[in-house]
């Protein structure tokens, strides 16, 4: 019997450890790459923990923790971010544990704490990134002084709409990946929270990437998307700031 038990525990071992390869396979297969310039971009701004750290020249007027989109390269955001650095936000890109936030959803917290210097932080993300800082805010309500989502929305179990706490959705017309759950989610998010449209924006365009599957068509350009959302999250920002 005790063989039997042991040839059905390595059955078992071996199932697991071929389900988990397996699914790592499909993370690499199913990743999006960044442009090569998002890339050389990223890997200068990279520290010691491998977060991507965009600062503003002199002292920073708040912090930003970004979560990035599921299976995308985390340099790919590096571009949009280091505009919103370059008025006057320390922003750091997370990266994930298989370029998914849903393993990493408690990462802020060591970014936070190794930035003591600056007292007014927002957190977010776009897509499944912004999805999780929304699962962070649920579980940390008081944590952040913000919540800015770009083309994201809490998950069905996650309610914000009783919690206070500034919040700001900016999203594209053309998006076809967030589809009809999109509309429905906005009555989880917190009540004053600030819509922004971007006419003519898609899903991909937040960041620097290939097309993603199910995307619409875009009508304005990348750096057109990314100008007018980098001006919505400054504003965003300086209002958090404001007594």
């Amino acid at each position: 019997m005790s063989r039997l038990i042991e040839n059905i525990a390595i059955a078992l071992g071996t199932a697991v450890v071929i389900a988990m390869l397996g699914f790592y396979g499909w993370t690499q297969l199913s990743r999006y790459p960044a442009f090569d310039e998002a890339t050389s971009l990223a890997e200068n701004a990279q520290n010691a923990d491998g977060w991507i750290v965009l600062k503003p020249e002199g002292t920073p007027i708040a912090g930003f923790v970004f979560y990035p989109g599921g299976l995308v390269d985390p340099a790919a955001y590096a571009p949009l971010m280091k505009h919103v650095s370059d008025g006057g936000v320390l922003v750091v890109i997370v990266p994930m544990p298989l370029d998914l936030a849903v393993f990493g959803v408690g990462r802020a917290n060591k970014v936070v704490t190794a930035y003591p210097d600056v007292t007014h932080w927002a957190i977010g993300g776009h897509s499944l990134g912004g999805a999780m800082a929304c699962e962070y805010v649920s579980n940390n309500p008081n944590a952040f002084d913000g919540l800015i989502l770009l083309a994201s929305y809490p998950a069905d179990s996650t309610d914000l709409s009783e919690i206070d706490l500034p919040t700001i959705l900016i999203y594209g017309t053309e998006d076809g990946v967030s589809g009809d759950v999109f509309e429905a989610s906005k009555s989880r998010l917190p009540d004053d929270t600030s819509l922004v449209e971007i006419s003519g924006g898609n899903h991909a365009q937040f960041g620097d990437y290939g097309p993603q599957e199910g995307d619409g068509a875009a009508s304005i350009s990348r750096d057109q998307q990314q100008r007018l959302t980098t001006e919505s999250i400054l504003d965003f920002m300086e209002k958090l700031l404001q007594p």
